[in-house]
């Protein structure tokens, strides 16, 4: 007796309990991996659903999920309850055939998507979703369920996993049948299945054997109601899982009366108005919906139109997610996102307490509980004492492993000078069974599991993104990873044209280089090699970019600012001389093609080094603010101490008229915003000196409004002045 189903379709889970009662088979055979079977009764310890199955081995890892309406949950139940031997008849999840799945039970819906379409346009619904309600859910006795997937499999061709996992799973059923002799035997399996099974039947009848693999491992882990929702980006299945929990328990008709309560509910929460009026309004309307459209029982849509005409009516600025099975998109009317939410529901599972768990977990536990980092509340911990380093390395390896609970609120950063503490904070959070277990598929300890996972990381990391993974290395203390992702990074370095990443890179592993006494990357060879490879590409890219004016570029001079610190304070790591660097440099700064920010970059490196410019050049340089931003983020300190410098670009500053001045104004207060506030309180009183004028450099440094303001403010004056002088009003 075969049995097609929907994965997680209530319908299908009443069919399926219906089938076994009835049939009382010898066997029950359901689509799931046959690697488990041995461990079946691990499903029956007296969970509370979600739970799932979790497969992993060396470069895969899936899910095969549970809800209490799932129908291949009920197969085993019902199976064990009438005595029937249970069987799991599919592949296992590390084999081939699932090398693109991460969840076992997701419908073919791109497979058969043509005739999905033309039984949506026949029957005037909006998607598979609404189609299979209309068909099945709301019907008390649903009919045609076969002839439905006899239809999607008719116009559909099986892939090539897809056969492989048929041609296993039909060795299953010829094996049972023959064991069996002439008592029944159930096979349940995903509709698409169904029928290839049926036609298989002829054929070898020895138990398969199930394959092999050389590592890898499977458990069983909480689930919740928010990963199997098909809003959330589930794979497959039903939509709406805290819905069809109700629709299990307690039929169509109350589940719709729970969801207009639940939306309500939610809703006032928010200190959204929702009158009687409006619930009466919305039943009103579902019911006769329903009727319209041929429904025994309210169907899901039904009830969420319904609520929509009530509660939304023409403030809808986006359709619905489900008349399309996708996300809700920024904006969205409050009533819609509570809808969803009841939807979606809030179940979570919890596994029996002597359900196996993979070493990972045990591991952190003990960790946990010997470093006392198993309660909850805030924690400082002082790096340089070395049980402190030890619980910090801790907490960084289960943050890399995005195990809950652990927040860092502060601590060192890369780029940055060193800092000698960390705060965290701790909290109990009921996902962190499930993030342990399935972190158990990069390693068995915690170090392991942290550096495998850094390194997964590295694989398809961008330029930027390798220095953080490096200095997280660096803070799980992880040294064989962290010289793995030095080399990728000082190939990607050498090889690179991106000279914002570039900047980034290089500001990070200076850090690194220069101060971490803490972590003992100080003066790495690796490290020092970065910075020459990355030195060298920094001053071969600038001396090439051309351009005609533009914004600074703030990234960009951050490169510039990067390049100044390797050559003052890593000369021994650069093959580079200084000289050469302020040859470079002084190129660039003359070259009028070059962009202006850029130019001003390049005379303050050559500065730094030692090569004082003549101020009198900048009289003759256009885009003066972009420039002076570039000078500054280079340059800070010998700009402070220049007053030659100052004078004259006070004097620049004040020959331009009010419309240059506002055209350059976002480039020169992005130029001084690289001064603090006590050093522009310096510039400004060397521009009153310059000036001969008395005064206090705090009151004219200190603005209580906007500058951009006063900006606007002073344009506005200008053209009123002008209008009055055209009036002849003055």
């Amino acid at each position: 007796m075969f049995v097609g189903v929907r994965h997680h379709s209530p319908a299908c889970a009443r069919l399926v309990a219906a089938t076994i009662h009835e049939q009382q088979p010898a066997y029950v055979l359901v689509e799931g991996p046959a690697d488990f079977n041995e461990r079946i009764d691990e499903l029956l310890l007296g969970h509370e659903l979600p739970v799932a199955l979790f497969s992993y081995s060396d470069e895969h890892a899936s899910w095969s999920p549970f809800c209490d309406y799932s129908p291949e949950w009920v197969a085993i139940t019902e199976a064990r309850r009438c005595g029937a031997e249970v069987r799991f008849i599919d592949l296992p999840a590390w084999h081939e055939a699932f090398r693109d799945v991460s969840n076992r039970y997701a419908d073919a819906e791109l497979r058969y998507a043509e005739v999905v379409e033309r039984l949506c346009r026949e029957f005037a619904v909006d998607n598979v979703d609404v189609l299979w309600d209309h068909l099945f859910e709301c019907e008390s006795e649903p009919k045609g369920m076969a002839e439905y997937f006899d239809l999607l499999r008719g116009t559909a061709t099986a892939d090539e996993g897809d056969s492989a996992r048929e041609e296993y799973m039909a060795r299953w059923v010829r094996a049972a049948v023959r064991d069996a002799e002439d008592q029944p035997v159930v096979v349940v399996t995903g509709g698409f299945h169904t029928a290839a099974l049926k036609a298989k039947l002829d054929g070898d009848a020895e138990w398969p054997e199930v394959p092999e693999r050389n590592r890898g491992a499977s458990y069983l882990v909480p689930y919740s109601h928010a990963r199997l929702d098909a809003f959330t980006g589930y794979q497959s299945g039903m939509p709406s899982p805290g819905y069809y929990q109700q629709v299990w328990e307690t039929g169509a008709q109350r589940a719709a009366d729970w969801l207009v309560e639940s939306v309500a509910t939610r809703l006032r929460r928010r200190q959204q108005p929702v009158s009687t009026a409006d619930l009466i309004a919305a039943h009103t309307q579902a019911g006769a919906l329903a009727r319209l459209r041929g429904h025994e029982n309210l169907a899901r849509t039904d009830v969420l139109d319904g609520l929509t005409s009530a509660l939304i009516s023409e403030d809808l600025t986006q359709p619905p997610p489900w008349t399309r099975r996708g996300t809700l998109q920024p904006g969205a009317h409050p009533a819609l996102v509570e809808m969803i939410g009841a939807l979606r529901g809030g179940k979570v599972g919890r596994l029996h307490p002597d359900t196996p768990a993979p070493p990972l977990a045990g591991a952190v536990e003990e960790l946990l509980r010997t470093h006392g980092l198993d309660g909850e509340g805030r924690i400082s911990l002082d790096l340089t004492d070395a049980e402190a380093l030890e619980r910090s390395r801790i907490l960084h390896r289960l943050r890399v492993l995005r195990i809950p609970g652990f927040e860092r609120t502060s601590g060192p950063s890369e780029g940055t000078a060193p800092q000698w503490d960390e705060q965290w904070t701790l909290r109990p959070a009921d996902e962190r069974l499930t993030a342990l277990i399935e972190a158990a598929e990069n390693g068995g300890t915690l170090e392991e599991a942290a550096g495998t996972a850094l390194e997964r990381r590295s694989r398809h990391a961008r330029l930027e993104e390798l220095t953080g993974i490096l200095f997280d290395a660096v803070l799980c203390g992880i040294s064989m990873l962290s010289g793995r992702v030095k080399e990728s990074l000082n190939e990607c370095v050498r090889e690179t044209g991106d000279l914002a990443a570039l900047g980034h890179v290089l500001s990070g592993v200076l850090g690194l280089w220069r101060h971490d006494r803490l972590f003992g990357t100080r003066k790495d060879p690796l490290l020092g090699a970065i910075i020459d490879t990355g030195t060298a590409r920094v001053l071969w890219l600038i001396e090439g970019l051309h351009g005609g004016p533009a914004p600074a570029d703030p990234h960009r001079l951050r490169a510039m600012a990067a390049t100044r610190d390797a050559v003052l304070h890593a000369r021994s790591a650069l093959s580079l001389d200084a000289v050469d660097v302020t040859g470079v440099a002084t190129r660039v700064s003359n070259d009028v093609q070059a962009p202006p920010d850029l130019r001003g970059a390049a005379l303050g490196l050559a500065w730094t080094l030692g090569t004082k410019p003549d101020v009198r050049k900048l009289r003759s340089v256009g885009a003066l603010g972009d420039l002076l931003a570039g000078l500054f983020a280079v340059a800070r300190e010998e700009v402070l101490a220049s007053p030659d410098l100052v004078g004259v670009l006070d004097e620049l500053v004040g020959a331009m008229t009010e419309e240059e001045f506002l055209v350059a104004l976002p480039a020169l207060r992005l130029a001084f915003s690289y001064f603090p506030p006590r050093e522009r309180e310096t510039i400004a009183a060397t521009v009153l000196a310059h000036r001969g004028v008395g005064g206090s450099a705090r009151g004219i440094s200190r603005l209580r409004v906007d500058p951009m303001v006063v900006a606007e403010a002073m344009a506005v004056e200008k053209r009123v002045d002008a209008l009055l002088v055209k009036g002849g009003l003055t």
